[in-house]
């Protein structure tokens, strides 16, 4: 299992060094920040599992670090550090959301007992590898962001609470309802989906309850609904902003009173289910509009996670692009080791409206054409349909510029890192960050002749 990442924050230098040995010794791995900023800008590149910072520090001191982080990641533990003198300061911070203080100097079996616990109830067990085995396995991503929404689940998943995933279309919400439903005690019971927009009204309320044999024309059998086949285990209702109003009231009342009836009978048949819904749509705005009952929304919502568009989570398309290729070269039974260079910041760059289904789209389109082990540009470019006149958003046509100004770079040096880095008047450790953020491989240009 791979061992927790724990970020130092101390601006005393002895200090820093000697907290890095003690959680090195004991497994752990450590990333070391000597102030507020240097462990923000490290944030950016890669979300920690813990955060262990000293209280007073220039410019932006522990709590203010604290607040700060917890408004990019909720979840994340923080531990505070503190001079004998400063205890009532601590004692504030704790209040204020920090997951508890040690006062220097403490002991080291103190530090790694404080820290196995900030890291249990944070979720992540360092002993037992399973569940997070499970979550990296179904899904796949190294964005801060998507880390942050994890951490969130995993703290939810085994809890029988009703979780709302809101996101746009393609961003994997039925995977993220199949995990929880994995990661929880339910997941040897059945996991069951609908898709609340694709059935006719008619059809979708013998589709949720059920319906008895004579109900209406057709009905020559009792019909099972999905409430009862979910029984014990896990509903989920893909889209359920879609749901007619008429059967919002129905579900309502099935979750509230924990039965439900089939159409066309007088018999109430008790259900235990967890449900999981999900839609792309803003609810408060249907709510407003009177397409969305109120009730119902307070009954699903008790925990909203909310996934990030593709766009919003690049760092993740090479990892997502890696994965793909293996699936649809086995499928095609095609031999393809992954995309030129040129092509994978195409993909890194593209807007990607359609999110993590138009990728897998993009890709096995790719995999399928491609007569070479690498795929080129102009694969990708048809795949992609791209309009060359089209007008970019600002922060997207920077972030093209800024990826293929890199790749030039790396072209002209033969993928000589120490090299780049000077062309571009950046310190190594920038550039390897700069490298990192945009999923360069600098091994690709080693010895390049393009």
């Amino acid at each position: 299992m791979k061992p927790a990442t724990i970020l130092i924050v101390d601006d005393d230098h002895d200090i820093l060094r000697l907290i890095d040995m003690r959680l090195q010794s004991a497994g752990y791995h450590t990333v070391k920040a000597q102030n507020g900023m240097a462990a923000l800008a490290t944030l950016t590149v890669q979300r920690p599992d813990l955060v262990i910072t000293d209280l007073l520090m220039p410019e932006i001191d522990g709590i203010a670090l604290m607040e700060q982080i917890h408004q990019q990641h909720p979840t994340l533990p923080v531990i505070i550090l503190t001079a004998h003198g400063t205890i009532t300061d601590a004692v504030t911070a704790t209040h204020q959301g920090a997951f508890s203080f040690l006062s220097k100097p403490f002991e080291s079996q103190v530090l790694l007992q404080q820290v196995a616990n900030a890291l249990r109830i944070s979720g992540l067990n360092t002993h037992i590898g399973e569940e997070e085995d499970l979550w990296r396995n179904m899904i796949l991503t190294k964005s801060p962001r998507m880390e942050n929404l994890l951490g969130q689940a995993k703290l939810i998943a085994a809890s029988d609470v009703s979780v709302l995933i809101q996101g746009e279309s393609g961003t994997g919400k039925e995977l993220l309802a199949h995990a929880l439903h994995q990661a929880s005690a339910r997941k040897h019971q059945p996991f069951i989906a609908i898709n609340c927009g694709a059935i006719p009204e008619n059809l979708l309320e013998s589709e949720l309850f059920g319906h008895s044999k004579g109900a209406f024309t057709g009905a020559v059998n009792n019909h099972v609904g999905l409430f009862q086949a979910a029984d014990g285990g896990t509903l989920f209702l893909d889209e359920i902003g879609d749901m007619p109003l008429s059967l919002q009231v129905k579900v309502l009342r099935a979750l509230q009173e924990r039965v439900i009836r089939p159409v066309g009978s007088t018999q109430a048949v008790p259900i235990n289910i967890r449900l999981i819904s999900a839609t792309h749509r803003d609810l408060a705005i249907e709510m407003k509009s009177q397409n969305f009952r109120e009730d119902l929304f307070y009954r699903i919502n008790v925990v909203n996670l909310v996934l990030p568009a593709l766009a919003e989570r690049r760092e993740d398309i090479p990892l997502l692009a890696h994965h793909f290729i293996k699936v649809f070269s086995q499928r095609h039974q095609k031999q393809i080791q992954g995309y030129a260079p040129e092509a994978l910041s195409y993909l890194t760059q593209a807007p990607w409206p359609g999110n993590i289904r138009q990728l897998q789209n993009v890709i096995e389109h790719t995999v399928v054409l491609s007569t070479t082990p690498m795929i080129p540009i102009n694969l990708v470019q048809k795949a992609l349909q791209v309009d060359n006149h089209a007008v970019l958003p600002f922060e997207v046509a920077r972030q093209q510029f800024e990826h293929q100004y890199l790749v030039n770079l790396l072209k002209s040096t033969h993928g000589n890192v120490t090299q780049a880095a000077k062309l571009a008047q950046r310190n190594r450790t920038e550039f390897y960050r700069l490298l990192d953020r945009h999923a360069i491989e600098p091994q690709l240009y080693k010895q390049s002749i393009v």
